[in-house]
């Protein structure tokens, strides 16, 4: 209980902070911002090897993982579409309804709410000690195929706002690569696994894939340049090794500090949005969504509201499979895959650049913010509903 409680109130100064940083960097915001980033990037392929070094698969019951595919695959578009529709029958006027732009503008930005934050929830189930329970492990299946759809998906999205590049192409070839090899290799090979070694791979991993982007940006530009997040990458590394148990003092308390840090560096990684009026930061770059006036704080407290309740319901497709176990077992499956962080604000950030504001934007930042503070409670939940299940 404490340590979940930790984890949510690290998330929630990094989130305060995030909103004040600008002004106490004043000019060194950039660095201070650039420094943050590489920190939370290594430490997410930090969790993500460990992640992967865990993940069990048998190849010859490969039909039941194209199953779980599917089930992460309508856990992550469920959300997705009914924030979309509510975002362009609720926010927009009917003008809007049936134009072409102000939906893929939508589908874009609604996108946030798909991808569940796979370092956040495997960090605080594994607080809470489920690591060897059924929930932790189908959870580790969903919430990775989650994310890889998130990956996938955005990839149309994108060709739908800038058209077809061959720099897409690219980052398709690259994400099957890594899940052939992550596939063919799984197990195989005797690294070091200590913290150390751990930690240097996850720098190794930022490292390459911060080169790919800052070449292909050199090469091609901003717009040409080829971007592979480290979630991906790290994970199959931690898939090829041959899993070694490593339990310590020492592991135990560097890896909770890694997290610690993690959690904090989540929040400083939301965009800055008080007294940030983003339609009017917009100005010159026209989009559907940053034209729109602003709400009062009132009512955008509300849509936050609606959107979080929609984001929520839409992520309880896993209740209605896996009718051989207890309800309370799949519902607590479902709450797990409630949690949000880095991989939506991600996609806040690539709206952020193709000029999405206004209303739209700002409930999305805080329906993030709002599921982040929430999160403590959403694990604990499943804690309870585990318990429940056990006890049975």
């Amino acid at each position: 209980m404490r340590k979940v409680l930790s984890f949510s109130a690290f998330m929630v100064v990094g989130l305060i902070l995030s909103q004040f940083l600008p002004t106490l960097a004043g000019g060194e915001y950039g660095t201070v911002k650039t420094i943050s980033d590489i920190l939370l990037y290594v430490c997410l392929g930090f969790i993500m090897i460990n992640v992967g070094r865990e993940f069990e698969l048998d190849k010859v019951r490969w039909k039941s993982y194209a199953e779980d595919y599917f089930i992460a695959m309508a856990t992550a578009a469920m959300p997705w579409f009914l924030i979309a529709f509510y975002y362009v029958f609720v926010l927009l006027p009917p003008e809007f309804w049936q134009s072409w732009e102000a939906w893929k503008e939508n589908l874009l930005l609604s996108r946030f709410a798909a991808p569940t934050s796979a370092g956040i929830l495997f960090t605080m189930l594994a607080a809470i000690g489920l690591k060897s329970s059924w929930i932790y492990k189908k959870i580790q299946v969903l919430a990775i195929f989650d994310d890889l759809d998130t990956i996938l998906l955005m990839i149309p999205l994108q060709i739908m706002m800038i058209g077809l590049r061959w720099q897409v192409i690219v980052v398709v070839v690259i994400v099957f690569l890594l899940l052939s090899i992550g596939w063919k290799y799984l197990g195989k090979f005797n690294f070091r696994q200590d913290w150390k070694a751990i930690l240097l791979y996850s720098a190794l991993v930022f490292v390459a894939t911060q080169a790919l982007y800052l070449v292909s940006k050199k090469l091609y530009g901003d717009a040409g340049s080829i971007h592979i997040e480290v979630l991906l990458p790290a994970f199959v590394l931690g898939m090829v090794m041959k899993h070694k148990e490593i339990d310590t003092p020492v592991e135990r308390k560097v890896s909770t500090g890694i997290s610690f840090l993690f959690m904090f560096l989540v929040g400083m990684s939301m965009p800055h949005f008080i007294g940030v009026n983003f339609a009017e930061a917009h100005t010159g770059a026209h989009s559907v969504t940053g034209s729109q006036e602003m709400m009062p704080w009132g009512v955008i407290a509300l849509h936050v509201l609606a959107v979080s309740l929609l984001s929520n319901i839409g992520k309880l497709i896993p209740v209605f499979f896996y009718r051989d176990r207890k309800f309370s077992e799949r519902l607590a499956l479902s709450i797990g895959m409630f949690t949000r962080g880095e991989v939506g604000a991600g996609i806040i950030f690539i709206a952020l650049g193709y000029n999405l504001g206004g209303p739209a934007l700002i409930i999305s930042v805080l329906t993030i913010v709002l599921n982040l503070i929430l999160t403590g409670i959403f694990v604990l939940w499943v804690k309870k509903l585990a318990l429940r299940s056990y006890k049975a």
